[in-house]
């Protein structure tokens, strides 16, 4: 299975022919997103995670890929702040990916069943708006994610403004255990050594 970073929280998932995108944006710190899939997931309502109109839909199923939706908030007050949120899980090939979106909150028991020993977890760790990246790490100790994909943190000059960079979130892991990639896309397989892999952003790449 293919694992390629769009930027903040927007993944594109392949395998097997088929290509869905979790969390397509629009916002001003990122330029332009212009990607295409089979299908397009959104977590929640707000326009960095659901600007469906980035992505050019081919017309057909995602057949690779079955999808479980799993209902989190938003933050830590029930969704009293900003809502409801939802975290996919797709699996493909025998391997289980987990897309949190924008989680606010700890999970609960049930939650956090659904969720448990998946192959790779990709997770919110700038704070803020989420889950920040001490939370992050508590979710990960708990659900026990083989891969780690961390997203939705400010680098450079991209992304909101108020969340945190990524490093809060990787000096809590040994250094061994940090995997950085020099470019926006990873293979994932049942061989992928455990750890936290960390993509770079690539300007305008629709792959």
């Amino acid at each position: 299975m293919e694992i390629i970073w769009l930027g903040h929280a927007c993944f594109a998932l392949e395998s097997g022919g088929s290509r869905v995108v979790l969390d397509p944006y629009t916002m001003d710190t990122y330029p332009p997103l212009h990607t295409h899939g089979d299908a397009a997931l959104c977590s929640h309502g707000h326009a960095d995670h659901n600007y469906t109109a980035a992505v050019e839909l081919s017309g057909r199923e995602a057949a690779a890929f079955s999808v479980e939706k799993v209902s989190t908030f938003h933050d830590e007050e029930g969704g009293a702040l900003r809502g409801y949120n939802t975290m996919h899980i797709l699996r493909a090939e025998g391997l289980t990916v987990v897309h949190c979106g924008d989680l606010g909150h700890f999970p609960t028991p049930e939650q956090l069943g659904a969720i448990s020993g998946a192959d790779a977890m990709l997770i919110p760790v700038g704070g803020y708006y989420t889950i920040d990246a001490a939370m992050a790490k508590r979710v990960c100790d708990a659900a026990k994610p083989r891969v780690i994909v961390p997203m939705h943190y400010r680098h450079g000059h991209y992304g909101l403004r108020p969340v945190g960079e990524v490093d809060a979130f990787l000096k809590l892991y040994p250094n061994a255990q940090v995997h950085y990639l020099t470019g926006n896309r990873f293979t994932l397989t049942d061989a992928a050594p455990e750890g936290v892999v960390v993509p770079i952003y690539v300007e305008n790449s629709a792959d």
